[in-house]
């Protein structure tokens, strides 16, 4: 069912954004502090590459179940280039019913608002 499809989404998505901001804080350290140590940034490196490697398999993966269009796609993955934004395709898509799958108007779905009234 979907809504697995978009639980599983919605944590590669955040976990992504986390990364990435682990990272960052490490680069801080590492780069604008000039500490003798290395900050982290091999070890948040890694894992924010293999973060971002199940964001983009999951991406792909969620694709056909959450009956997206090509172009949402499209911006699932570009959105896991730059840093945080796929928290905020994450909340984009929950927002406009993205993650609700091709069932929402029939089961209710996740979204948190509904364009269209859903009738008991």
């Amino acid at each position: 069912m979907s809504s697995k499809a978009a639980l599983i989404f919605r944590v590669a998505a955040v976990a992504e954004a986390f990364s990435w901001a682990g990272l960052l804080i490490g680069m801080i350290l590492k780069y604008g502090f000039h500490t003798s140590h290395e900050g982290g940034v091999p070890v948040l490196g890694m894992v924010h590459g293999v973060i971002f490697v199940l964001y983009v398999i999951t991406s792909l993966s969620v694709f056909k179940p959450l009956g997206w269009r090509p172009k949402t796609l499209v911006l699932a993955l570009l959105a896991s280039v730059p840093p945080l934004f796929t928290w905020w395709f994450e909340t984009w898509a929950l927002r406009t019913g993205k993650l609700d799958g091709p069932q929402r108007l029939t089961y209710g779905g996740t979204g948190l608002f509904a364009r269209t009234p859903i009738s008991a």
